[in-house]
């Protein structure tokens, strides 16, 4: 099992560079899992990719349909949003250095990482996982 950030569930469905690693870990991986504000941007994610212009209107709904038939079937382990797990991601703020750059959704994967018991987070967002370390986490960028 491993944890993947919704940017890298997003990957799953588009052709990107580094799309074919992202499918590929997954496959071998069984079980990927996310905090569940993940699905929010995975939507969000493709939702920016049509007003980019890199999806229609009908790819985009397609897109969707897919995402939205994968999450109802399972293929994505969303874990919960809790009050016990913002209380952590606050935490870890009130001991963050000044220089790392940390944002609060990422602060919520990193935790619903750690709560969970991974040692690896997956992602493509240089912030994120500069950030990991300081949870107790190695970033995995493929």
């Amino acid at each position: 099992m491993i944890y993947y950030d919704g940017c890298y569930i997003a990957k799953y469905y588009l052709s990107e560079p580094d799309s074919g690693a992202v499918m590929a870990r997954a496959a071998n991986a069984g079980t990927v899992a996310c905090s569940v504000h993940g699905k929010l941007e995975t939507a969000s994610v493709f939702h920016r990719k049509l007003r980019e212009g890199s999806l229609t209107l009908e790819g985009y709904h397609l897109l969707r349909a897919q995402f939205e038939a994968d999450c109802a079937t399972g293929l994505w382990w969303w874990l919960p949003l809790g009050s016990a797990l913002f209380d952590s991601a606050v935490r870890h703020f009130g001991i963050l250095a000044p220089t790392v750059y940390l944002r609060s959704a990422d602060a919520l994967h990193l935790a619903s990482a750690v709560e969970a018991g991974f040692r690896e987070i997956h992602s493509s967002d240089r912030h994120l996982l500069a950030a990991a370390p300081h949870f107790g986490l190695t970033g995995v960028r493929l």
